[in-house]
Protein backbone atom coordinates (compact mmCIF):
# COMPACT_ATOMS: atom_id res chain seq x y z
CA UNK A 1 0.00 0.00 0.00
CA UNK A 2 1.28 3.18 -0.85
CA UNK A 3 2.83 5.40 2.29
CA UNK A 4 0.43 8.38 1.59
CA UNK A 5 -2.64 6.40 1.30
CA UNK A 6 -4.62 7.64 4.43
CA UNK A 7 -2.71 9.84 5.79
CA UNK A 8 -4.57 12.96 7.97
CA UNK A 9 -3.38 16.19 6.53
CA UNK A 10 -2.32 18.19 10.02
CA UNK A 11 -2.31 22.00 9.95
CA UNK A 12 0.50 23.74 11.23
CA UNK A 13 -0.46 27.25 13.45
CA UNK A 14 2.59 29.26 14.23
CA UNK A 15 2.01 31.88 16.81
CA UNK A 16 5.66 32.92 17.61
CA UNK A 17 4.77 36.13 16.94
CA UNK A 18 1.93 36.40 19.36
CA UNK A 19 2.68 34.00 21.92
CA UNK A 20 5.65 33.45 21.39
CA UNK A 21 7.10 37.10 21.84
CA UNK A 22 5.16 37.27 25.60
CA UNK A 23 8.40 35.25 26.48
CA UNK A 24 10.19 37.30 28.99
CA UNK A 25 12.75 38.92 26.85
CA UNK A 26 11.44 38.15 23.54
CA UNK A 27 9.75 41.25 22.09
CA UNK A 28 10.31 41.84 18.43
CA UNK A 29 10.34 45.01 16.55
CA UNK A 30 8.41 44.90 12.56
CA UNK A 31 11.80 44.56 11.00
CA UNK A 32 11.96 41.16 13.36
CA UNK A 33 8.69 40.10 13.19
CA UNK A 34 9.00 40.81 9.29
CA UNK A 35 11.92 38.70 9.11
CA UNK A 36 10.03 35.77 11.43
CA UNK A 37 7.38 36.38 8.78
CA UNK A 38 9.85 35.68 5.55
CA UNK A 39 11.41 32.12 7.27
CA UNK A 40 7.83 31.05 8.41
CA UNK A 41 6.15 31.42 5.24
CA UNK A 42 9.23 29.42 3.27
CA UNK A 43 8.81 26.75 6.06
CA UNK A 44 5.01 26.75 4.23
CA UNK A 45 3.27 26.75 8.12
CA UNK A 46 -0.58 27.02 7.14
CA UNK A 47 -1.63 29.89 9.49
CA UNK A 48 0.61 32.89 11.34
CA UNK A 49 -0.55 34.40 14.19
CA UNK A 50 0.78 37.93 14.00
CA UNK A 51 0.04 39.28 16.93
CA UNK A 52 -3.32 40.74 19.44
CA UNK A 53 -3.97 44.02 17.20
CA UNK A 54 -5.82 45.74 19.98
CA UNK A 55 -3.12 45.55 22.37
CA UNK A 56 -0.74 48.11 21.07
CA UNK A 57 -0.46 50.20 18.09
CA UNK A 58 2.69 48.76 17.15
CA UNK A 59 0.80 45.13 17.34
CA UNK A 60 -1.70 46.47 14.96
CA UNK A 61 1.18 47.94 12.59
CA UNK A 62 2.86 44.49 12.77
CA UNK A 63 -0.33 42.57 12.37
CA UNK A 64 -1.10 44.91 9.27
CA UNK A 65 2.28 44.86 7.99
CA UNK A 66 2.77 40.76 7.98
CA UNK A 67 -0.54 40.62 6.42
CA UNK A 68 0.72 42.60 3.39
CA UNK A 69 3.94 40.81 3.09
CA UNK A 70 3.11 36.97 3.50
CA UNK A 71 0.97 35.51 0.72
CA UNK A 72 0.17 31.88 1.22
CA UNK A 73 -0.29 31.51 4.53
CA UNK A 74 -3.40 32.71 6.47
CA UNK A 75 -2.47 35.98 8.95
CA UNK A 76 -4.22 35.86 12.12
CA UNK A 77 -4.91 38.18 14.96
CA UNK A 78 -5.94 36.88 18.26
CA UNK A 79 -8.68 39.09 20.04
CA UNK A 80 -10.82 38.97 23.31
CA UNK A 81 -14.78 38.23 22.17
CA UNK A 82 -15.48 41.75 22.30
CA UNK A 83 -17.11 43.86 19.45
CA UNK A 84 -13.97 46.06 19.99
CA UNK A 85 -11.22 43.69 19.45
CA UNK A 86 -12.73 41.87 17.02
CA UNK A 87 -13.26 44.77 14.57
CA UNK A 88 -9.25 45.70 15.63
CA UNK A 89 -8.46 42.85 14.53
CA UNK A 90 -10.63 42.62 11.16
CA UNK A 91 -8.77 45.95 10.30
CA UNK A 92 -5.43 44.67 11.11
CA UNK A 93 -6.16 41.86 8.84
CA UNK A 94 -8.26 42.50 6.19
CA UNK A 95 -5.65 43.58 3.79
CA UNK A 96 -3.99 39.91 3.76
CA UNK A 97 -4.43 37.16 1.20
CA UNK A 98 -5.52 34.96 3.57
CA UNK A 99 -7.43 36.81 6.77
CA UNK A 100 -8.05 35.37 9.62
CA UNK A 101 -9.27 36.40 13.14
CA UNK A 102 -8.38 34.38 16.11
CA UNK A 103 -11.34 35.00 19.00
CA UNK A 104 -11.58 33.40 22.53
CA UNK A 105 -13.21 33.70 25.78
CA UNK A 106 -12.75 31.47 29.16
CA UNK A 107 -15.07 28.96 30.01
CA UNK A 108 -13.29 27.09 33.03
CA UNK A 109 -14.88 27.61 36.03
CA UNK A 110 -12.37 29.33 37.39
CA UNK A 111 -12.12 31.64 34.96
CA UNK A 112 -15.91 32.29 34.67
CA UNK A 113 -15.97 33.28 38.03
CA UNK A 114 -12.93 34.75 39.21
CA UNK A 115 -11.59 36.40 36.04
CA UNK A 116 -15.06 37.31 33.94
CA UNK A 117 -17.21 37.14 36.63
CA UNK A 118 -20.01 36.25 34.15
CA UNK A 119 -22.42 32.93 34.44
CA UNK A 120 -21.62 30.23 31.64
CA UNK A 121 -24.95 31.04 30.16
CA UNK A 122 -23.68 34.52 29.67
CA UNK A 123 -20.22 33.20 28.42
CA UNK A 124 -21.88 30.33 25.89
CA UNK A 125 -24.29 33.47 24.47
CA UNK A 126 -20.60 35.84 24.23
CA UNK A 127 -19.16 32.92 22.60
CA UNK A 128 -21.60 32.26 20.01
CA UNK A 129 -22.60 36.06 19.27
CA UNK A 130 -19.38 37.45 18.79
CA UNK A 131 -18.33 34.63 16.51
CA UNK A 132 -21.12 35.56 14.23
CA UNK A 133 -20.25 38.97 14.56
CA UNK A 134 -16.57 38.10 13.77
CA UNK A 135 -17.90 35.65 10.49
CA UNK A 136 -19.66 38.84 9.09
CA UNK A 137 -16.24 40.06 8.83
CA UNK A 138 -14.38 37.62 8.06
CA UNK A 139 -14.84 34.41 6.04
CA UNK A 140 -12.18 32.29 8.40
CA UNK A 141 -13.22 32.52 11.97
CA UNK A 142 -11.46 30.66 14.72
CA UNK A 143 -12.49 30.56 18.21
CA UNK A 144 -10.97 29.26 21.31
CA UNK A 145 -12.11 28.21 24.89
CA UNK A 146 -9.59 29.70 26.94
CA UNK A 147 -8.76 27.51 30.21
CA UNK A 148 -10.67 24.57 28.27
CA UNK A 149 -8.14 21.63 29.77
CA UNK A 150 -10.17 22.35 33.18
CA UNK A 151 -13.52 23.25 31.85
CA UNK A 152 -16.22 21.22 32.38
CA UNK A 153 -17.19 18.44 29.04
CA UNK A 154 -20.99 19.30 29.29
CA UNK A 155 -20.01 22.87 29.03
CA UNK A 156 -17.05 22.30 26.45
CA UNK A 157 -19.71 20.57 24.53
CA UNK A 158 -22.56 23.23 24.27
CA UNK A 159 -19.76 26.05 23.66
CA UNK A 160 -18.20 24.17 20.85
CA UNK A 161 -21.37 23.02 19.29
CA UNK A 162 -22.97 26.65 19.41
CA UNK A 163 -19.64 28.29 17.48
CA UNK A 164 -19.61 25.63 15.17
CA UNK A 165 -23.21 26.96 14.01
CA UNK A 166 -22.50 30.21 14.05
CA UNK A 167 -19.35 30.15 12.40
CA UNK A 168 -16.16 29.42 13.33
CA UNK A 169 -14.38 27.76 11.10
CA UNK A 170 -11.53 26.46 13.70
CA UNK A 171 -12.28 25.76 16.94
CA UNK A 172 -9.23 25.60 19.48
CA UNK A 173 -8.95 23.53 22.45
CA UNK A 174 -6.17 25.25 24.59
CA UNK A 175 -4.19 23.57 27.45
CA UNK A 176 -3.63 27.55 28.50
CA UNK A 177 -1.82 26.39 31.69
CA UNK A 178 -0.17 23.87 31.09
CA UNK A 179 -2.49 21.41 33.57
CA UNK A 180 -3.03 18.31 30.56
CA UNK A 181 -1.21 15.16 30.65
CA UNK A 182 -1.39 13.43 27.24
CA UNK A 183 -3.80 10.67 28.09
CA UNK A 184 -6.27 12.86 29.59
CA UNK A 185 -6.15 15.12 26.49
CA UNK A 186 -6.21 13.27 23.90
CA UNK A 187 -8.98 11.63 25.36
CA UNK A 188 -10.37 15.00 25.85
CA UNK A 189 -9.95 15.16 21.76
CA UNK A 190 -11.81 12.11 21.28
CA UNK A 191 -14.89 13.13 23.54
CA UNK A 192 -15.09 16.45 21.63
CA UNK A 193 -15.38 14.06 18.57
CA UNK A 194 -18.09 11.64 20.06
CA UNK A 195 -20.32 14.14 21.57
CA UNK A 196 -20.28 17.67 19.23
CA UNK A 197 -22.83 16.55 16.20
CA UNK A 198 -21.42 19.20 14.10
CA UNK A 199 -17.84 18.99 14.72
CA UNK A 200 -17.02 17.55 11.00
CA UNK A 201 -17.93 21.25 9.99
CA UNK A 202 -15.18 22.54 11.34
CA UNK A 203 -10.88 22.28 12.11
CA UNK A 204 -10.25 20.87 15.73
CA UNK A 205 -7.07 22.44 17.03
CA UNK A 206 -4.75 22.37 20.16
CA UNK A 207 -2.92 24.68 21.99
CA UNK A 208 -0.58 23.42 24.47
CA UNK A 209 1.48 24.97 26.99
CA UNK A 210 4.69 23.44 28.59
CA UNK A 211 4.39 24.27 32.47
CA UNK A 212 4.78 20.23 33.13
CA UNK A 213 6.81 19.77 30.00
CA UNK A 214 4.18 18.10 28.19
CA UNK A 215 2.83 20.47 25.42
CA UNK A 216 4.38 18.45 22.68
CA UNK A 217 3.39 15.17 24.08
CA UNK A 218 -0.16 16.75 24.78
CA UNK A 219 -0.17 18.15 21.03
CA UNK A 220 1.33 14.35 19.49
CA UNK A 221 -1.89 12.70 21.75
CA UNK A 222 -4.53 15.37 20.54
CA UNK A 223 -3.54 14.65 16.90
CA UNK A 224 -3.95 10.74 17.33
CA UNK A 225 -7.30 10.95 19.21
CA UNK A 226 -8.83 13.33 15.74
CA UNK A 227 -7.14 16.98 16.29
CA UNK A 228 -6.93 18.66 12.78
CA UNK A 229 -4.24 21.64 13.43
CA UNK A 230 -1.73 22.27 16.40
CA UNK A 231 -0.74 25.55 17.41
CA UNK A 232 2.94 26.32 18.10
CA UNK A 233 5.98 28.22 18.23
CA UNK A 234 9.69 27.76 16.52
CA UNK A 235 11.53 26.25 19.32
CA UNK A 236 9.14 26.05 21.91
CA UNK A 237 8.91 29.79 23.24
CA UNK A 238 6.39 31.76 24.80
CA UNK A 239 5.08 32.25 27.85
CA UNK A 240 6.38 31.07 30.94
CA UNK A 241 7.50 27.31 30.32
CA UNK A 242 6.78 28.07 26.43
CA UNK A 243 4.97 26.37 23.67
CA UNK A 244 4.38 23.43 21.74
CA UNK A 245 7.68 23.55 20.26
CA UNK A 246 6.62 23.30 16.06
CA UNK A 247 9.92 21.53 14.91
CA UNK A 248 9.28 18.33 17.53
CA UNK A 249 5.91 18.14 16.46
CA UNK A 250 6.29 18.05 13.05
CA UNK A 251 9.34 15.92 12.79
CA UNK A 252 7.42 13.56 15.16
CA UNK A 253 4.76 13.12 12.54
CA UNK A 254 7.09 12.54 9.88
CA UNK A 255 9.74 10.44 11.65
CA UNK A 256 6.16 8.33 13.21
CA UNK A 257 4.09 8.64 10.53
CA UNK A 258 3.17 4.75 10.81
CA UNK A 259 2.37 5.51 14.35
CA UNK A 260 0.41 8.66 13.46
CA UNK A 261 -0.52 8.18 10.57
CA UNK A 262 -0.64 11.96 9.37
CA UNK A 263 1.61 14.42 7.49
CA UNK A 264 1.79 18.07 7.53
CA UNK A 265 2.89 20.48 4.64
CA UNK A 266 6.19 21.73 6.46
CA UNK A 267 10.00 21.99 4.86
CA UNK A 268 11.14 20.59 6.94
CA UNK A 269 14.35 21.78 5.10
CA UNK A 270 13.98 25.09 6.38
CA UNK A 271 13.59 24.14 10.03
CA UNK A 272 16.83 24.78 11.21
CA UNK A 273 17.18 28.16 9.29
CA UNK A 274 14.23 29.47 10.63
CA UNK A 275 15.24 28.17 14.63
CA UNK A 276 18.07 30.18 13.74
CA UNK A 277 16.45 33.19 12.77
CA UNK A 278 14.37 33.19 15.60
CA UNK A 279 16.79 33.01 18.30
CA UNK A 280 19.03 35.22 16.83
CA UNK A 281 16.03 38.49 16.47
CA UNK A 282 15.07 37.30 19.64
CA UNK A 283 18.25 36.62 21.65
CA UNK A 284 16.67 33.91 23.22
CA UNK A 285 19.09 30.88 22.93
CA UNK A 286 18.49 27.34 23.31
CA UNK A 287 19.61 24.19 25.22
CA UNK A 288 22.72 22.27 23.52
CA UNK A 289 20.71 19.35 23.99
CA UNK A 290 17.14 20.49 22.78
CA UNK A 291 15.63 18.28 20.98
CA UNK A 292 15.79 18.31 16.70
CA UNK A 293 18.11 22.35 16.72
CA UNK A 294 19.92 22.08 19.76
CA UNK A 295 23.65 21.55 19.07
CA UNK A 296 23.85 18.13 20.27
CA UNK A 297 20.69 16.88 18.22
CA UNK A 298 23.36 14.96 15.80
CA UNK A 299 26.49 14.65 17.82
CA UNK A 300 27.96 11.30 18.93
CA UNK A 301 30.69 11.28 21.34
CA UNK A 302 30.73 8.04 22.92
CA UNK A 303 33.08 5.30 20.89
CA UNK A 304 29.64 2.97 20.32
CA UNK A 305 27.77 5.27 18.98
CA UNK A 306 30.62 6.74 16.62
CA UNK A 307 30.91 3.38 15.30
CA UNK A 308 27.58 2.77 14.47
CA UNK A 309 26.78 5.65 13.13
CA UNK A 310 29.92 5.22 11.04
CA UNK A 311 28.93 1.94 9.95
CA UNK A 312 25.10 3.03 9.06
CA UNK A 313 23.55 6.27 10.35
CA UNK A 314 20.35 4.39 10.94
CA UNK A 315 21.62 3.10 13.77
CA UNK A 316 21.47 6.45 16.15
CA UNK A 317 19.94 8.32 13.87
CA UNK A 318 16.21 8.32 13.70
CA UNK A 319 16.35 11.14 11.09
CA UNK A 320 19.02 12.77 9.08
CA UNK A 321 20.70 16.29 9.52
CA UNK A 322 19.86 17.28 5.82
CA UNK A 323 15.82 16.67 6.90
CA UNK A 324 16.17 20.13 8.89
CA UNK A 325 18.64 21.91 6.84
CA UNK A 326 21.87 20.84 8.24
CA UNK A 327 23.80 19.07 5.07
CA UNK A 328 26.79 16.32 6.08
CA UNK A 329 28.75 17.49 3.31
CA UNK A 330 30.20 20.85 4.46
CA UNK A 331 32.20 22.73 1.76
CA UNK A 332 35.36 24.71 3.54
CA UNK A 333 35.29 28.44 2.31
CA UNK A 334 38.51 30.65 2.85
CA UNK A 335 39.62 33.62 1.03
CA UNK A 336 39.97 31.67 -1.86
CA UNK A 337 36.75 30.90 -2.25
CA UNK A 338 34.92 32.25 -4.83
CA UNK A 339 31.40 33.87 -4.83
CA UNK A 340 29.74 30.82 -6.47
CA UNK A 341 31.14 28.67 -3.63
CA UNK A 342 29.52 31.35 -1.42
CA UNK A 343 25.97 32.37 -2.80
CA UNK A 344 25.54 27.69 -3.02
CA UNK A 345 26.51 27.64 0.57
CA UNK A 346 24.38 30.47 2.06
CA UNK A 347 21.14 28.73 0.02
CA UNK A 348 22.09 25.52 1.73
CA UNK A 349 21.44 27.02 4.87
CA UNK A 350 18.36 28.61 3.90
CA UNK A 351 19.40 32.77 3.47
CA UNK A 352 17.71 34.16 0.46
CA UNK A 353 18.69 37.52 -0.32
CA UNK A 354 18.47 40.26 -2.50
CA UNK A 355 21.61 40.89 -4.58
CA UNK A 356 22.82 44.45 -2.53
CA UNK A 357 22.70 42.03 0.65
CA UNK A 358 24.27 39.62 -0.97
CA UNK A 359 27.63 42.26 -2.36
CA UNK A 360 27.96 43.69 1.49
CA UNK A 361 27.68 40.18 2.98
CA UNK A 362 30.35 38.43 0.82
CA UNK A 363 32.24 41.48 1.49
CA UNK A 364 32.04 40.53 5.33
CA UNK A 365 33.06 37.47 4.37
CA UNK A 366 35.96 38.22 2.90
CA UNK A 367 37.00 40.12 5.14
CA UNK A 368 36.37 37.45 7.93
CA UNK A 369 38.30 34.87 5.72
CA UNK A 370 41.74 37.08 5.58
CA UNK A 371 41.52 36.65 9.69
CA UNK A 372 40.81 33.21 9.95
CA UNK A 373 42.10 30.14 7.65
CA UNK A 374 38.55 28.73 6.97
CA UNK A 375 34.77 30.46 7.89
CA UNK A 376 32.59 27.76 9.27
CA UNK A 377 29.08 27.25 8.71
CA UNK A 378 28.46 28.62 11.91
CA UNK A 379 30.50 31.72 11.50
CA UNK A 380 28.80 32.20 8.02
CA UNK A 381 25.43 32.03 9.80
CA UNK A 382 26.46 34.58 12.10
CA UNK A 383 27.47 37.10 9.55
CA UNK A 384 24.13 36.25 7.36
CA UNK A 385 22.01 36.75 10.08
CA UNK A 386 24.07 40.44 10.80
CA UNK A 387 23.33 41.47 6.96
CA UNK A 388 19.38 40.35 7.07
CA UNK A 389 18.21 41.91 10.18
CA UNK A 390 20.33 45.16 9.04
CA UNK A 391 18.60 48.18 10.31
CA UNK A 392 19.25 51.67 9.77
CA UNK A 393 22.30 52.91 11.68
CA UNK A 394 21.98 56.30 13.01
CA UNK A 395 25.08 55.79 14.60
CA UNK A 396 27.88 53.74 13.52
CA UNK A 397 31.16 52.88 15.12
CA UNK A 398 34.63 54.51 14.07
CA UNK A 399 37.10 53.57 16.76
CA UNK A 400 37.48 52.38 20.00
CA UNK A 401 40.64 52.21 22.59
CA UNK A 402 40.42 50.32 25.80
CA UNK A 403 42.83 50.48 28.84
CA UNK A 404 42.26 48.14 31.44
CA UNK A 405 44.06 45.40 33.54
CA UNK A 406 43.94 44.28 37.02
CA UNK A 407 45.88 46.97 38.64
CA UNK A 408 43.58 50.08 36.89
CA UNK A 409 40.33 51.22 36.59
CA UNK A 410 39.44 50.13 33.01
CA UNK A 411 38.53 53.18 30.48
CA UNK A 412 37.18 53.31 27.38
CA UNK A 413 37.41 56.09 24.66
CA UNK A 414 35.00 55.48 21.68
CA UNK A 415 34.57 57.07 18.43
CA UNK A 416 31.24 56.95 16.61
CA UNK A 417 30.16 58.59 13.62
CA UNK A 418 26.40 60.29 13.90
CA UNK A 419 24.77 62.66 11.08
CA UNK A 420 28.13 62.30 9.57
CA UNK A 421 30.35 63.87 12.06
CA UNK A 422 32.42 62.29 14.28
CA UNK A 423 31.76 62.41 18.11
CA UNK A 424 33.86 61.42 20.99
CA UNK A 425 33.79 60.48 24.56
CA UNK A 426 35.99 59.07 27.11
CA UNK A 427 34.61 56.68 30.56
CA UNK A 428 35.43 54.76 33.09
CA UNK A 429 33.85 51.99 34.96
CA UNK A 430 34.76 48.69 36.64
CA UNK A 431 35.58 46.46 33.17
CA UNK A 432 36.47 47.39 29.67
CA UNK A 433 32.49 46.23 28.43
CA UNK A 434 31.20 48.74 30.76
CA UNK A 435 32.95 51.76 30.57
CA UNK A 436 32.53 51.27 26.36
CA UNK A 437 28.51 51.65 27.28
CA UNK A 438 28.77 54.16 29.37
CA UNK A 439 30.89 56.14 26.92
CA UNK A 440 28.43 55.22 24.50
CA UNK A 441 25.66 56.17 26.68
CA UNK A 442 27.06 59.90 27.42
CA UNK A 443 27.91 60.55 23.67
CA UNK A 444 23.98 59.90 22.79
CA UNK A 445 22.10 61.40 25.69
CA UNK A 446 20.86 58.13 26.86
CA UNK A 447 19.52 56.56 29.90
CA UNK A 448 19.14 53.04 29.08
CA UNK A 449 18.99 49.73 31.50
CA UNK A 450 21.26 46.74 30.62
CA UNK A 451 18.33 44.00 31.25
CA UNK A 452 21.06 41.19 29.75
CA UNK A 453 24.41 40.74 28.17
CA UNK A 454 25.87 37.43 26.75
CA UNK A 455 28.93 36.22 24.79
CA UNK A 456 29.46 33.10 23.13
CA UNK A 457 31.99 31.76 20.93
CA UNK A 458 30.26 30.43 17.69
CA UNK A 459 33.02 28.37 16.55
CA UNK A 460 35.71 27.06 18.84
CA UNK A 461 39.65 27.73 18.26
CA UNK A 462 41.38 31.16 19.56
CA UNK A 463 40.30 32.52 16.12
CA UNK A 464 36.77 31.94 17.10
CA UNK A 465 34.02 35.13 16.18
CA UNK A 466 32.18 35.90 19.15
CA UNK A 467 28.69 36.46 19.60
CA UNK A 468 27.36 39.17 22.29
CA UNK A 469 23.78 39.60 22.30
CA UNK A 470 22.21 42.46 24.44
CA UNK A 471 18.70 43.62 25.34
CA UNK A 472 18.34 47.35 27.06
CA UNK A 473 15.39 48.95 28.27
CA UNK A 474 13.67 52.50 27.57
CA UNK A 475 10.92 52.95 29.89
CA UNK A 476 8.53 50.54 28.64
CA UNK A 477 10.29 49.25 25.53
CA UNK A 478 12.79 46.96 25.07
CA UNK A 479 15.25 46.28 22.51
CA UNK A 480 17.89 43.57 21.61
CA UNK A 481 21.09 43.79 19.84
CA UNK A 482 23.80 41.81 18.40
CA UNK A 483 27.27 41.96 17.57
CA UNK A 484 29.59 39.51 15.74
CA UNK A 485 33.86 40.28 15.70
CA UNK A 486 36.46 38.44 16.56
CA UNK A 487 37.42 41.04 19.38
CA UNK A 488 34.70 40.39 22.34
CA UNK A 489 34.93 43.90 22.98
CA UNK A 490 34.11 45.19 19.40
CA UNK A 491 31.27 42.20 19.45
CA UNK A 492 29.92 43.87 22.72
CA UNK A 493 30.05 47.76 21.29
CA UNK A 494 28.37 46.55 17.86
CA UNK A 495 25.72 44.74 19.93
CA UNK A 496 24.94 47.76 22.25
CA UNK A 497 24.89 50.10 18.85
CA UNK A 498 22.32 47.56 17.34
CA UNK A 499 20.01 47.73 20.27
CA UNK A 500 20.46 51.47 20.42
CA UNK A 501 20.08 52.34 16.59
CA UNK A 502 16.47 50.23 16.53
CA UNK A 503 15.84 52.52 19.84
CA UNK A 504 16.88 55.91 18.05
CA UNK A 505 15.35 54.98 14.66
CA UNK A 506 11.66 53.76 16.45
CA UNK A 507 12.19 57.16 18.14
CA UNK A 508 12.54 59.15 15.15
CA UNK A 509 9.58 57.89 13.36
CA UNK A 510 7.13 58.10 15.86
Amino acid sequence: MNETQNMRRIYVFDTTLRDGEQSPGCTMNLRDKLLVAEHLEALRVDVIEAGFAIASPGDFESVKAIGGVVKNAAVASLCRALPKDIECAWEAVRGAAHPRIHTFIATSPIHMEFKLKMTPDEVCEQAVAMVKYARNLCGDVEFSLEDCSRSERPFIYRVVEGVIAAGATTVNIPDTVGYAVPEQFGQLIADIRQHVPNIAQARLSVHCHNDLGLAVANSLAAVHAGADQVECTVNGIGERAGNTALEEVVMALRTRRDFYRAETNIDTAKIYATSRCVINVTGSKIQANKAIVGENAFAHEAGIHQHGVMANPLTYEIMTPESIGLPRNKMVLGKHSGRHAFETRLEELGFHMEATRINELFAKFKDLADRKKTVSDADLEALAHGVQTMIAERVKLDRFNVTASNAITPVSTIRLVRDGKLIEQVAASDGPINASFKAINQLLGLKVALETFQLNAITGGTDAQCEATVRVRDGARVFHGRGISTDVIEASILAYLQALNVLLDEGARA
